[in-house]
C-alpha cells in the first residue's frame, strides 16, 4: 500500500474540475475571439521615447499632458527609476518625435528634462516577433511532447500537454478579457508558465508512476489519489513560495514588469491546479493503467538467444 499518512479524494470532484476548466478554457476562447490581444510595442511597432526627470515624475500628469497635445495611444511608465520616464506611442516614424515630446513636457513643469532615448519600431519587425513568439510556443509543447513521450510513456505525454495547452489558453484569456498590455515580457512570462507548469506535472505524473508499479491491486483512481495526496505538500510550498516572490515583484518592480508579474501569478496559480487535476484527469480519459508502465514482454525466441 502507499505510504501516505493520509489519502485525499481529489479524483471525487473530477467531473466539477473538468467543468470548471471548461468553463475557463471556452472562456478564455471567447474573450481571445472577441478582444484578441491588446500587443505592446514589440509586436505593432511604433515609436518609443525616454525622457529623463530631475525630481520624481508625476506620470498621470505626463499622460494627460501628452493627450492635450495630440499624441494618441499613449502607454507612460517609468524605467529603472522613478525620474526616468518611458513613453510608448503608435505613431510612425518621425525622428523629430523625441524632440516634440519633450518640448511638450517642458513646458508643463520647472524641471529640466532631458531626452535619452527616441527609437522606432517598424511593423514588420513587430509582425515577425509575434509570428517567431507563437512558433518558439508551439514548439516547446511539441519538443515537451517529445521528451514525455521517451521519459514516461505517451498516454502521459498527451495528458501533460493539454494541461500545458490549458495554462497558457487561459493566460492568453486573462491578458485578453482585461485588456492587459501583451508584450516581449509577458510572452516570456508565459514560455516561464509553461517550465513552472511542467515541473509539476512530471513531479506527479512520476509518483503516478511509481504508484502504478507498487499498487498492484487498486484502480487508477486510488492511485492518483494516492500520488496527489504524497505530492501535495511539496506543490502547495513550492506555489507558496514563487507567489510570496511574485507579489513582491508586483508590488515593488515597477511598472514595467508589471505585465511580466502578472502573468506570471496567473501561470502560477491556475499550473497548480491544472498539474493536480487537469493532468492527472487526462490519464483517466486516456485510460492508462499498470499495463501501460511495464516493460514489453520478450518473446521466448529472444530469450533463448541472451542464455549464454
Amino acid at each position: 500500500m502507499a505510504n501516505a499518512k493520509k489519502i485525499y479524494n481529489f479524483m471525487g470532484i473530477r467531473k466539477l474540475a473538468l467543468a470548471f476548466s471548461l468553463i475557463l478554457v471556452l472562456g478564455s476562447i471567447v474573450a481571445l475571439a472577441v478582444n484578441g490581444l491588446k500587443f505592446g510595442l514589440d509586436f505593432t511597432g511604433g515609436s518609443l521615447v525616454e525622457i529623463g526627470y530631475e525630481q520624481q515624475a508625476d506620470l498621470e500628469q505626463v499622460r494627460s499632458r501628452l493627450q492635450e497635445e495630440g499624441f494618441a495611444d499613449v502607454t507612460v511608465q517609468t524605467f529603472g527609476s522613478p525620474r526616468d520616464v518611458l513613453i510608448r506611442l503608435q505613431a510612425d516614424h518621425d525622428p523629430k518625435l523625441g524632440d516634440k515630446v519633450l518640448g511638450a513636457l517642458q513646458s508643463d513643469t520647472d524641471q529640466v528634462l532631458e531626452l535619452r532615448r527616441n527609437e522606432f519600431v517598424g511593423s514588420q519587425v513587430g509582425e515577425e516577433l509575434r509570428e517567431q513568439g507563437g512558433l518558439g510556443m508551439l514548439l516547446a509543447l511539441f519538443m515537451i511532447m517529445v521528451y514525455l513521450a521517451f521519459r514516461f510513456q505517451l498516454k502521459f505525454s498527451l495528458g501533460a500537454v493539454i494541461a500545458l495547452v490549458h495554462d497558457v489558453v487561459i493566460v492568453l484569456g486573462f491578458f485578453s478579457l482585461l485588456g492587459i498590455e501583451f508584450d516581449l515580457t509577458v510572452l516570456a512570462a508565459v514560455l516561464a508558465v509553461i517550465g513552472y507548469s511542467l515541473n509539476d506535472t512530471i513531479v506527479v505524473y512520476d509518483r503516478i508512476r511509481e504508484n502504478f508499479r507498487i499498487m498492484r491491486k487498486e484502480d487508477a483512481i486510488e492511485v492518483l489519489n494516492a500520488s496527489l495526496s504524497q505530492t501535495l505538500s511539496r506543490t502547495l510550498m513550492t506555489s507558496i513560495t514563487t507567489l510570496l516572490v511574485l507579489v513582491a515583484l508586483f508590488y515593488f518592480g515597477g511598472e514595467m514588469i508589471h505585465g511580466f508579474a502578472i502573468a506570471l501569478l496567473v501561470g502560477v496559480l491556475i499550473g497548480t491546479y491544472s498539474s493536480m487535476y487537469v493532468a492527472a484527469n487526462a490519464l483517466l480519459a486516456l485510460k492508462v493503467t499498470r499495463d501501460d508502465l511495464l516493460p514489453p514482454r520478450k518473446e521466448e525466441g529472444e530469450e533463448a538467444e541472451e542464455l549464454p
